[in-house]
């Protein structure tokens, strides 16, 4: 009895639709990927093409494939949603906040090898009883990143900082209390990418795409509840939208 292959994941249709619109064969992909990790560690021909034929239903490289084929993250994140699941102006409110400290915070012995030490950023309450915030350094925290890591995504360890994700905007993919890594260097909008801005002074992480004219449309991936937020390039101005960075990571703690 013949056992049957499974349907290709979501992800690997992505990934084999886009590979063939900029004519990259499935050598290519793996060759890049490749070239991206630490040796020894390599992605051959043949697994990708297993990934992309259903034989593999997940890729642990899948984010580093995704840059390769010039991918925003918020489509390998999307691909993950469950079945059934749909992601859709809501007042503007901060969804991100400070680390707590005990979270990421390792004891005072030597780092490890794989440890880097990264700014942490909160929003501080402004005196008055303006009901204004500003965002502000905050110390440090120790994060479990590996330079190999960092080195084959192309991000200095020197541009990163971290905040904590609040509310349920961004569930069921980045939930409530997800720490999430920013990486400075990057602010260049991609459609579909996911950025940390600052909203008149006001922290949040969200899916960016450009409007006609310098506006710009935030998502969350909790469209039912958070609707699509559109801001013309007037109101990207007056209300102080900035861009920190993008987020390259995230982790969650349930």
């Amino acid at each position: 009895m013949t056992e049957e292959t499974p349907a290709p994941s979501r992800l690997a249709l992505v990934f084999k639709k886009r590979r063939e619109e900029l004519n990259m064969t499935q050598e290519d992909v793996a060759r890049r990927v490749t070239e991206r990790l630490a040796p020894p560690k390599k992605l051959t021909q043949q697994t990708y093409a297993a990934y992309e034929k259903g034989k593999s239903q997940s890729s642990k490289h899948s984010t580093i494939i995704a840059d390769v084929l010039d991918l925003p993250i918020a489509v390998v994140l999307e691909a993950n949603l469950p079945n059934g699941f749909k992601p859709i102006e809501s007042a503007s409110r901060s969804n991100a906040s400070l680390i707590a400290p005990h979270l990421l915070v390792w004891d005072e012995k030597p780092p490890l090898y794989d440890e880097v030490e990264v700014p942490l950023f909160k929003e501080i309450e402004l005196p008055s009883d303006s009901g204004r915030s500003e965002i502000q350094e905050c110390g440090t925290v120790k994060l479990r990143i590996g330079q190999a890591t960092l080195s084959s995504m192309n991000i200095s360890a020197e541009k990163i900082i971290c905040a904590q994700v609040s509310g349920t905007s961004m569930e069921p993919v980045i939930p409530n209390g997800s720490t999430v890594g920013i990486d400075k260097s990057r602010k260049t909008l991609k459609d579909g990418d996911i950025f940390a801005l600052s909203h008149n002074n006001q922290l949040r992480v969200r899916i960016l795409y450009r409007l006609p004219l310098g506006g710009l449309r935030m998502r969350s991936f909790n469209r039912d509840e958070y609707p699509d937020e559109e801001y013309s390039a007037e109101r990207v101005k007056s209300e102080a939208i900035v861009i920190i960075g993008r987020v390259f990571w995230y982790s969650v703690l349930r």
